[in-house]
């Protein structure tokens, strides 16, 4: 697992996470609030997409959320916990 800080947040910045981890896009997921920069640049990239919407997100990084093409996958949760309710994300 990594965790990095990134200056802008778009289908480039996901592709070159994707290749310098070696990433599975089929087994990677972001998690976002944030249609413009979150989702629909993840899906962009290939990667699978959890939309968390939030009544406080920018209004700059509203944007309609992209449609996942298959495989991909886009779940839309309510609050970060209902992510529990999906096998994906339980804890093994």
């Amino acid at each position: 697992m990594a965790v990095e800080i990134v200056p802008e947040k778009d289908e480039q910045t996901y592709r070159s996470a994707i290749a310098k981890y070696a990433l599975q896009p089929d087994n990677t997921w972001m998690v976002g609030n944030s249609p413009k920069s979150d989702i629909n640049p993840a899906l962009a990239a290939g990667l699978n997409a959890v939309f968390v919407p939030h009544g406080n997100t920018w209004i700059l990084e509203h944007d309609d959320l992209a449609t996942a093409q298959a495989p991909q996958r886009l779940l839309v949760v309510e609050r970060f916990p209902d992510l529990r309710a999906h096998s994906r994300f339980t804890a093994r």
